[in-house]
Formats: structure tokens, sequence, C-alpha cells
């Protein structure tokens, strides 16, 4: 069970967009209409099941908790892993502490009213979710029996009929995804043992290439030049998406008991973030937020972008500001803290429990 998750020159008009905030704030809006705005992915309290979404537009310093149980009168049910949307359908993983209960969950992306859902035994333990071709690919850790994160697949939904029509074999918990011109690029989560990248092809929704890496694998995005990033144990490698050979490899520091996570990309594809945590004899989570350009060489893990450890990490590609998650316990609401390009505090928006995630629409 999971317990944790573009600067162009727009940039300008972002920062004069901020400025404008505090002259001429725009009304909210109305409670159900969710057609443009922030989506921020709570997860709660794993054996309390208590996840959630929150949303807000961007002109808003307040959210609205939890807009699925607004919009139908009950809570999801569970943890939120991820949450995305395609041509109206918003598509929601929910993961619940008791076993047979995860399921996907579909929703009206405009009015968060419920459209079905996708339960067990095709829907076990699910982490993340792309679409490709008019589906959605979700990685699942299967059944997880004594978490040994030994089993796993992505299971393909036809979002025309909103049922699993394949699942693709991948073990070793497979986690992050990430898609590009035709293919599904494949990561496991940092509690297995797997260090493989997996490709799958959206063609044929067959495994198309395994890549033994050394260590634990987490895909970032395709860069402004066309480049692969992934994760891999303390590295950050540069890669040919066709070729899949390793064109750099950048060490994130030399102390493996630092964990790199929450990666993404600037808005502009030439910078990434991340978050490296570590956790002390208590085993309460420390760390700071880094920054570098995908033409460094090396990754700077002396200078922090930010000197705080955030449970969630994505950017804004409307108007390039950095969203990050800040979780202060799981017995209370959480935040949604926005930053500039050059890393100084624009506000922040009290969310749900244990934000981990965002979505822009």
């Amino acid at each position: 069970m999971k317990m944790k998750r573009q600067l162009s020159s727009v940039v300008a008009a972002a920062f004069l967009s901020i400025l404008a905030w505090s002259c001429n704030q725009s009304d909210p809006a109305p409670k159900g209409d969710y057609v443009q705005g922030v989506f921020v992915m709570n997860e709660g309290n794993f054996l309390q099941n208590n996840g959630g979404i929150s949303y807000f537009t961007r002109e808003q310093s307040t959210a609205e908790a939890e807009i699925f149980a607004d919009a139908n009168g009950s809570a999801l049910g569970g943890g939120v892993q991820d949450y995305t949307a395609f041509e109206g359908t918003g598509i929601i993983l929910i993961d619940n502490s008791a076993a047979g209960m995860d399921k996907v969950q579909f929703v009206n992306s405009n009015t968060f009213k419920t459209e079905g859902s996708i339960g067990a035994p095709d829907i076990e333990n699910p982490r993340e979710v792309v679409i490709a071709n008019k589906k959605a690919y979700v990685t699942c850790w299967g059944t997880n029996p004594a978490y040994t994160f030994s089993t796993g697949y992505v299971a393909v939904i036809d979002l025309s009929t909103k049922k699993v029509i394949k699942k693709i074999d991948i073990a070793k918990g497979p986690e992050n995804l990430i898609y590009s011109n035709g293919k599904i690029f494949v990561g496991t989560t940092t509690f297995s043992t797997g260090k493989t990248l997996t490709v799958i092809s959206t063609t044929n929704d067959e495994v198309a290439k395994s890549i033994p890496l050394n260590g634990t694998v987490t895909p970032i995005g395709i860069d402004a030049n066309g480049k692969l990033w992934v994760s891999a144990g303390i590295s950050a490698l540069k890669m040919s998406p066709d070729s899949y050979a390793v064109e750099a490899t950048l060490p994130i520091g030399t102390d493996a008991s630092k964990i790199p996570t929450n990666f993404t990309l600037s808005a502009d594809l030439k910078s990434i973030f991340f978050v490296l945590t570590w956790y002390d004899a208590s085993f309460a989570a420390h760390g700071n937020t880094y920054k570098f350009a995908i033409t460094d060489s090396q990754v700077n893990v002396n200078t922090p972008f930010i000197k705080r450890n955030f449970t969630g990490l994505a950017v804004d590609p409307t108007q390039g500001l950095l969203y990050a998650g800040v979780t202060p316990s799981l017995a209370q609401a959480g935040y949604a803290v926005r930053y500039r390009a050059d890393g100084s505090l624009v506000d922040s928006v009290k969310v749900g429990v244990s934000p981990t995630g965002f979505f822009f629409k």
C-alpha cells in the first residue's frame, strides 16, 4: 500500500497575472463548476480511507475541500492516488486499506457527478494513470501479498465502455508512468526491488522493451530536446526515447538514505524539480527541494531551491508556477503552496489531508 505521488515565453505574463491577483481578484466559481482550475489529490490517512480531491480556481486562495462528496453526497472511500481527465470524463484512482475495495472512479470532469466505477479484481492497488488512444493505462500493484511488491500489472481501460480490456503483467510494483509518442514508460515503487524501466507499445498494448537500470526506476518526462529523463536510485538519467541509450548520468548526491522523489519538469521543459527526503529514527520525514537544468552535468544538492520537504510537486503549464503539497500530519488538513520561478513564495491554499498530486485544467 502506498504511504507516501513546464517555464516558457509565457512566464512574463504569468508574473503579471500573479501581481494582478491582489488588485483584481475574480469571484469564486460556484460549487459544481469545475471547468477550469486546480485539482489537488489528497491521499488522506491510509487506515481511515479519508482521501479526497480539493479544487480551486487559479485566482482563488481558498479551496473546496472535497468536491466528490459535495457533488455526490458521499466520500470516495479510500486514499486518492491519482486523477486525470479526458473528453469530459474524470478518472480517479482509489486505494482502500481493506482488501477488494480498491477502484477506478469515473466522474463528469465538469460537475464531478459519478459516472460509474471499476473495482476488484480488475483494479487492485491502483497507483497512477495516463491517457493514450482513448484508453486509460493504470499501474496496479496487484494483490501485493504480505507487502512483497512481487506482483503488478498495467490495467488498460477502454474509455468508451469504461471496462478493463487487458492487463499487462509488470512485476515489482509498477508505479510512475509517462506517455510519449506511442510508448508508455513504466517505473516501480521505492518500496520494491524493481530496477527495470518497462516500455509498453500503445499500438498493441504489449511490453516492447524491459531496460535494466541501477536502482528503483521513476520515469520523469520528455524534455525540450525530446530526451527521456528517468530517476534510477540516486541518479538522474538522460536517455534516448528511441534507442533507450543512456546519454548522461547525473548523480543525486552520494547518500542512498536520502530518497529523490516527486520529480516534475518546468513549463518550458528545460528544468527538473525534485524533493530529496530522508527519515529520522522516529520515521519523521525531512528534506529539501532542488532544481537542475537539463543541460547540467551534475545535480547540486548542496544548495536547495526551496528549504522545505514536500509530499507532492507539479508545475502549472498555464502559469509556470510550482505547486507543492505540505502535509503537517495525517490528522489535519494539508496545504497547496505556490512558488514563482525563482523560488519565492506566492501563497498557500488549505486543502485536504496529505496532498500528494495536482491536476491542472
